[in-house]
């Protein structure tokens, strides 16, 4: 690995960077389909979803916090895919570089956009009535939690913005992500689901993370649960920095 790799990522994270803060519509928008999300399940159909005696919107913060990272990654491909198509790797790689940092400061960008777009849903959600007596250690693990599920996801549409044709392709990442959440215990209690549906829902990786985010947001055991969320987020981390790496070289070499 090149020596000077920290401080090329560093200075590249900084035009990303700055890129981001002279469109900051960019997180606006990518927080505004989670938070419509969660007038809407709260105010319209919250009345009619059983989902124990506590804040409905108590209960679905923690999936609305997953699908606004699924919102955000979206992004992150596409940015990676203009870059692509006009020439600015190309540009990078005619400079005595580290060979990896352009692709490394996407990836760190994408976290500190999602991030910014976490605490406005976040913010929301406590105007809206949302209340947790966790400490600062449950809240530690929850932002641990959201940072490997968002890197997880980030990698994946790294992928996505290397091997994508055209920018419908680029976009159509986040769709897929962003309905998971539907089919697990974000908005709903497994337990109401008929059979297979439920058996889907109990066993993806959404569930597991919801279900952990949420009981350390009430101050609840996590039991075995926390490790079977961090295994789906490094399972899927592992795999899509594989992909994405073996894609990049491609397109690099």
């Amino acid at each position: 690995m090149n020596r000077h790799f920290l401080g090329d990522t560093a200075v590249l994270t900084g035009r990303s960077l700055r890129h981001i803060s002279r469109s900051l519509d960019t997180i606006i928008t990518t927080a505004l389909m989670p938070v419509a999300f969660l007038l809407l399940f709260t105010y319209v159909f919250g009345g009619a979803i059983k989902a124990g005696t506590g804040s409905y919107v108590n209960y679905l913060l923690p999936g609305i916090l997953l699908i606004t990272v699924a919102s955000g990654v979206s992004y992150t491909a596409y940015r990676l895919f203009l870059d692509l198509k006009g020439g600015i790797f190309e540009r990078f790689q005619s400079l005595p570089i580290a060979r990896s940092s352009p692709l490394w400061a996407h990836v760190l960008t994408s976290i500190v956009a999602n991030l910014i777009s976490l605490a406005v849903v976040a913010l929301v959600a406590v105007a809206m009535g949302f209340r947790s007596g966790a400490g600062p250690l449950a809240w530690l693990a929850v932002l641990g939690v959201l940072v490997l599920f968002t890197l997880a996801l980030t990698w994946l549409a790294v992928v996505a913005g290397l091997t994508a044709k055209t920018p419908d392709g680029v976009s159509a990442v986040s769709m897929p992500l962003i309905f998971l959440p539907f089919i697990s215990s974000a908005f709903v209690p497994t337990a109401t689901m008929p059979g297979p549906v439920r058996a889907f829902a109990e066993n993806q990786p959404v569930t597991s993370i919801v279900n952990t985010i949420r009981d350390l947001f009430a101050q609840q055991p996590v039991g075995t649960g926390i490790w079977t969320a961090l295994a789906w987020c490094l399972g899927i981390l592992i795999a899509a920095y594989a992909l994405a790496i073996a894609a990049y070289h491609r397109k690099v070499a």
